[in-house]
This record gives C-alpha cells, sequence and structure tokens, in this order.
C-alpha cells in the first residue's frame, strides 16, 4: 500500500490548529462533494479529503500518525505499518458510524485498534491498477496477451483475454487478481488499461483507421484500381482519374469493429519514382514538354 500525507491532502501545514483543519476540511468538502461538483475525480477527491480529516481531527489518532510521518514517508511511497503502531493510544471511533469506504492505509494505521475482543472485521482487497500495451492488429481481432505483474507476493504473470475493437484508454477489469482481502474477504480486481500501440501503417482516430496510399503521377491522373491494405485483409480501390495529393476516400466499415463500426479512409500522396535510366529520363522530358 501507499504512503498518504494527510496534511497534504487538506492543503494545510503540519502545525495547523484544529480550527484551521476544520476550515480547510469544509471548503474542500464543498469543492468536491460529488452533488456539486463537475470535476473528473470529484468522488475520490472528496473520499480523500473525509479520511484526510477522520485521520486528524482526533487527538490520539493524529499524534499516532505525527509520530510516523516524522519517520520520513512520502506520499505514494510503499508502506507496511510498524508492529504495534497505535498500541495503547486510546484511538476514538464513536463518531464514525461504522461507515466504509475508507483506504487501506487509514485501515492499517486505525480500524485495529476497536477494541480487545472484538471480531477483526472482513474487508475486500483494493483494486489494482495497472496498463498493458498491445499491438494493432490484436486490437483489431481480438486474442490473449501475457502481462507480468510485481506485487508484494513477488512477480506473476497472467494471461488476458483482449476483446476485438478495444481502444486506448478503455480498462479490462479482472475479477479476484487485485490485493487480498483481509479475514476472509474476497480479493480485488485488477484494472488493466489498454493502450494501443503505435503501427507503421495505420493511424487510429477512434474507430476510425487512417491510411495513407503513394500513387506514380500516371495512376492519379489516368484512374487505376490499386489493393489497399486493411486491418482485415486487402480490398480492390479504384483511383478516380484526376485525384491529386490530399484527396480522400472512405471504406465504410473497415476501421475498428464496434457496435458502429469505423470507417477506413485513404488519403492519396502523389509519389514520383526517379528516373534512374535514359528512357525514364526522356519519359519526364516529355511529360514536361506536353504539360508545359
Amino acid at each position: 500500500m501507499q504512503f498518504k500525507d494527510y496534511y497534504d491532502i487538506l492543503g494545510v501545514k503540519p502545525e495547523a490548529s484544529d480550527a484551521e483543519l476544520k476550515t480547510a476540511y469544509r471548503k474542500l468538502a464543498r469543492k468536491f462533494h460529488p452533488d456539486v461538483s463537475k470535476e473528473k475525480g470529484a468522488e475520490e477527491k472528496f473520499k480523500g479529503v473525509n479520511e484526510a480529516y477522520e485521520a486528524l481531527k482526533d487527538p490520539a489518532k493524529r499524534r499516532a500518525y505525527d509520530q510516523l510521518r516524522a519517520q520520513g514517508y512520502r506520499p505514494g511511497e510503499e508502506f507496511h505499518p510498524p508492529p504495534n503502531f497505535g498500541e495503547g493510544q486510546g484511538f476514538d471511533f464513536s463518531d464514525m458510524g461504522g461507515e466504509g469506504g475508507f483506504s487501506d492505509f487509514f485501515e492499517s494505521l486505525f480500524r485495529q485498534e476497536r477494541g480487545r475482543g472484538s471480531a477483526p472485521r472482513a474487508r475486500r482487497g483494493r483494486d489494482v491498477q495497472a496498463r498493458i500495451e498491445i499491438p494493432l492488429a490484436t486490437a483489431y481481432s481480438g486474442g490473449r496477451e501475457r502481462i507480468s505483474l510485481r506485487d508484494g507476493g513477488g512477480e506473476r504473470t497472467l494471461e488476458v483475454k483482449i476483446p476485438a475493437g478495444v481502444l486506448s484508454g478503455q480498462q479490462i477489469r479482472l475479477k479476484g487478481q487485485g490485493s487480498p482481502g483481509m479475514h476472509g474477504a474476497a480479493a480485488g480486481d485488477l484494472l488493466l488499461e489498454i493502450i494501443v500501440r503505435e503501427d507503421a501503417r495505420f493511424h487510429l482516430e477512434g474507430r476510425d483507421v487512417h491510411y495513407t496510399l503513394a500513387l506514380p503521377p500516371w495512376q492519379a491522373a489516368l484512374g487505376a484500381s490499386v489493393t489497399v491494405p486493411t486491418l482485415g485483409g486487402d480490398v480492390e480501390l479504384k483511383i478516380p482519374a484526376g485525384s491529386d495529393s490530399g484527396k480522400r476516400m472512405r471504406l465504410r466499415g473497415r476501421g475498428m469493429p464496434g457496435a458502429t463500426p469505423g470507417d477506413q479512409f485513404v488519403t492519396v500522396q502523389i509519389h514520383a519514382p526517379p528516373a534512374t535510366t535514359e528512357a525514364q529520363r526522356e519519359l519526364y522530358e516529355q511529360m514536361a514538354k506536353a504539360f508545359g
């Protein structure tokens, strides 16, 4: 789990008074309340503010947390509570109402002191986030990819089923592959963010695929039927006579699959082959004279 700096979350200094803590908490709670804020991630920030104030408003919990923080832990740093942390501190839980939603960090520090003889509370393991990079071909057709994860139990390898038509930024949830639960509760989930690797031939924009087609001048001028690659295989495309660089043609339904499949857009780029023989140079000279 990761260390949390509760003072930083509330935006106050470690020597802040109880009144300053309360003022900062109320201001941030109003700002990030899910019923009010339209800001991205507001709900998570709201939970973080509540947790920080819960840890610091109680003198016993704040005193224990300050001692821990003084050891030099930094926000986001891997953290495990020292043995017997908080023992004998007399933490007050009377106003918590049994409400959950606190992080593993908070739970590991304070929940364990709920009273002698009380049964430990089962708690579902936290969800873990990771990224997996896949080639465009796999994103198009689906398949299986292996991912290696490093956690507290060492390194493990998972085989992940990739659905056809997945895009960068989408997530795949693997149930029970997150952090282990506490006291017999279920493990959390693994949330895999998809990153579709850049492709040498195709460029993705949403579900649409873009491809640049290099044509010699005579095919662009006279028209032709050419073979064009797509993610689903080669197709024949008719090039109209008089096509110029930048002309764009649509292959409907040839983009990424989905409820509404994307299209493939083919953009013409005229490419003049180099004249490497005398006959080729003469042909270019004839063209120059013919077109003035």
